[in-house]
């Protein structure tokens, strides 16, 4: 599937703001599930722009406004060809344990995702050596689903998984750090995805960037889940990057000096030809 992506960011000061520096990451991924045939980055006024690979493999880039201005446009537009994957066969638990040592990363406690007793929180019963990976992850994905309610109003990008353990209501990253915690404490490696969701009008999370779980399957490699949805993660979402939890792939944050209290309109439009 050929999706069409343009992302804008645009910040309003109520005085001049001057050496502006954001750290932009919205470039999507190139791997076996997708190709990206075009991106390009759009910055109003005039910066300086650089680029680098973070730890995780996702591009960076650096945006530097030197001059003073009161209005400034980030746009990001991105032409990614999604692809049809095989999914795994069935696979016991037993078979995760020499995988954990080599992805230990994604299997300890992070800042958004602490440690704690997640599956007994969710209501999640601990799955035994013999039982299937696969299988159990799609349940897990489904509970989630069942459980809590998307509610864009409800949390933001500092709402702690306890408060929305107990709230019950949340965003797609809430859904995502749930499904971390639980997976982590079970032993699962387990990693949080950026990206966008090309979702036809039928899916939630569409109006801006998506976030979804990719696991660990033994012999299979990483394949995603996408609890705010309660679906894997194929051809209609696009991947821009990954890490322990949000903090790592949030698509752009940064500084300034002057310029007051600012204001921020973010805007996502994903097209796509099936």
């Amino acid at each position: 599937m050929r999706c069409e992506i343009r992302h804008t960011t645009e910040y309003h000061y109520p005085k001049p703001a001057w050496n502006s520096f954001n750290q932009v990451r919205l470039h999507p991924s190139n791997e076996t599930r997708q190709s990206v045939r075009l991106f390009h980055l759009n910055v109003t006024p005039d910066a300086e722009i650089t680029s680098h690979k973070d730890y995780f493999g996702a591009i960076v880039h650096h945006v530097h406004v030197h001059e003073h201005h009161r209005h400034l446009l980030i746009e990001a537009q991105a032409i990614v060809d999604t692809h049809a994957v095989t999914l795994p066969i069935s696979t016991p638990f037993s078979e995760l344990r020499p995988e954990r040592g080599r992805n230990s990363e994604f299997l300890v406690p992070s800042p958004r995702v602490p440690s704690g007793r997640w599956p007994e929180l969710f209501g999640v019963a601990r799955p035994g050596p013999g039982d299937d990976l696969p299988e159990f992850l799609l349940e897990l994905t489904s509970h989630l689903r069942r459980r809590f309610t998307y509610d864009p109003s409800a949390t933001d990008v500092r709402t702690p998984l306890a408060e929305f353990a107990q709230t019950g209501h949340g965003v797609c990253q809430d859904f995502t750090h749930a499904m971390l915690g639980i997976t982590r404490q079970l032993g699962i490696p387990a990693r949080y995805v950026s990206g966008y969701l090309y979702s036809g009008g039928e899916m939630r999370g569409a109006e801006a960037t998506h976030a979804w779980v990719e696991c660990l399957i033994p012999g299979y490699g990483w394949l995603g889940y996408d609890p705010t949805n309660d679906c894997l993660a194929l051809e209609k979402h696009i991947k821009i990057g990954h890490g322990r939890e949000y903090s790592d792939v949030s698509p752009v944050r940064g500084t300034y000096f002057g310029g007051g209290q600012g204001t921020l309109e973010v805007a996502v439009h994903v097209y796509a030809d099936q």
